[in-house]
């Protein structure tokens, strides 16, 4: 029996070893692939167009404008006593009186940045 030695240059063993790595990768690859295919088949399904909200029967709701101002914080009765929080109100603002939008007016500034005079 004669034994012979293989001598394998450096260059093929970087070729063989990067073979072996790209398997492993494109296993791993492969089994992530199957894994997320088996989550999602556990996953409930696509909720069905007559599950989806639709509009009321008296049709689509509509925004309410309204003019707002700042509501005023009560004031204590005394200096030493303190407002609780069932004292003060919900929201920072309560309508107007008023529900006039504010128009723009001629000689009154503009936006800024626009480039007009001013207040003259």
């Amino acid at each position: 029996m004669s034994f012979e030695i293989l001598a394998v240059s450096q260059q093929q063993l970087n070729v063989f070893w990067a073979f072996i790595g790209g398997m492993v990768i494109s296993g791993a690859l492969i089994w992530a692939v199957r894994l997320g295919m088996s989550v999602r088949d556990r996953e409930p399904p696509c909720p069905k167009p007559e599950d989806h909200p639709h509009l009321p029967d008296s049709g689509p709701v509509y925004e309410e404008r309204e003019v707002r101002e700042p509501d005023e914080v009560p004031r204590a009765g005394q200096e030493s006593e303190r407002l609780m929080p069932h004292e003060l109100r919900h929201c920072a603002s309560k309508r107007c009186e008023n529900q006039q939008r504010k128009r723009w007016s001629p000689g009154s500034s503009g936006a800024f940045g626009s480039g007009g005079p001013g207040h003259v």
